[in-house]
């Protein structure tokens, strides 16, 4: 028998669920639940039960304005579905994402765009089946099970070339000294001025505080510091889950203004050496700007060799409701901004 549920945080299916699925940070329930505060929903997971096996999908549940609807989206990062079945059988993904539209809908939940894990691949052909998958371009990642030799050589020689001219300028790498976070921060919101991010991005203190009370020992500080001045850092999560070695991701790296005599480089290096020595197999650093070859992604394609797809998923789960809010569905529409109405 088949089933299908919506669950809240405290949900004990929920970490059952994650119990026996390969995953990440972005699936937990504590990171969900922040990451809902910020966006002003509600935070859930669809949870599908098949013949004693589970797939898992961390949703934010919001508010559509003037509507008395709702839409779900992924929260922040990669927190794609997971499940104890091998994506090869995409017959029973394509039986739980046709139960995770059912029950959307009968929550009054419009859409669900759904952001997949580089590396935790779901099947597209079962997802596309009820909805549109969209590839957006690659992201980079870090082999951490490679000696430190190889992963150095894999290194673009200007890339090596500035982590040693700030390690000769008096640079330093210090590793979960929260007392730096204050300074810290600083630096972050210096960062988001100069790329001009919105004010969702200015995350306050507090936040960060609660960002470390959730995930406990799966978030680290590397601050770069020199003369003792904090240059910037690297905010970043390390987890394992059953039968995996860890997943590493940047979260967060931020530089002052002004000289930083290389920081931002020997950053990376250093927080990639610190998860090999602490028994990570990847280091997920991301991708460009919404997945594209540009500028940023070149830029962290120096620092290693894994190149892995970044999707994303959006479906329509109440086509009448959807049209008169956004119109008929377009190919373009289905491929761009989703949903259109926000």
């Amino acid at each position: 028998m088949a089933e299908g549920a919506l669950l809240e945080p405290g949900d004990t299916a929920w970490a059952d669920a994650l119990a026996r699925t390969r995953h990440d940070v972005y699936h937990l329930p504590g990171y969900v639940a922040l990451d809902a505060q910020l966006a002003g929903g509600t935070p859930a997971a669809f949870r599908y039960d098949e013949a004693g096996h589970v797939l898992l999908v961390p949703l934010v549940l919001r508010t559509i304005p003037e509507t008395g609807l709702r839409d779900a989206v992924s929260p922040y990062g990669y927190p794609g579905p997971i499940s104890d079945v091998p994506a090869t059988n995409t017959a029973f993904w394509a039986r739980a994402a046709t139960a995770m539209v059912e029950l959307l809908r009968c929550h009054d939940a419009i859409t669900a765009f759904v952001r997949l894990h580089p590396l935790l691949p779901a099947p597209a052909v079962a997802l596309d089946r009820v909805g549109t998958v969209v590839r957006h371009g690659e992201t980079v990642a870090i082999d951490l099970t490679l000696p430190a030799d190889r992963i150095w050589s894999e290194t673009h020689r200007t890339h090596r070339n500035q982590i040693n001219k700030s390690r000769r300028a008096g640079v330093e790498i210090v590793f979960d000294d929260w007392s730096y976070l204050d300074a810290w921060i600083s630096t972050y919101h210096a960062t988001m001025r100069r790329v001009g991010a919105t004010a969702f991005y200015f995350f306050e203190r507090d936040h960060f505080h609660r960002l470390r009370e959730a995930l406990g020992s799966a978030l680290h500080l590397a601050t770069a510091v020199r003369d003792g001045e904090v240059l910037g850092g690297n905010l970043f999560f390390s987890h394992s889950s059953a039968a995996q070695g860890g997943i590493m991701h940047t979260h967060l790296q931020s530089t002052r203004d002004g000289d930083i005599w290389w920081a931002d480089k020997l950053l990376y290096h250093e927080v990639r050496l610190w998860g090999r020595e602490h028994g990570n197999r990847v280091f997920h650093i991301g991708g460009g700007l919404g997945g594209s070859d540009d500028s940023l992604f070149r830029y962290k394609a120096a620092f290693g060799s894994l190149r892995q797809d970044f999707h994303t998923w959006r479906v329509i789960t109440d086509p009448i409701a959807y049209e008169k809010l956004a119109g008929p569905p377009t190919r373009e529409s289905l491929a761009g901004r989703f949903p259109p109405y926000r």
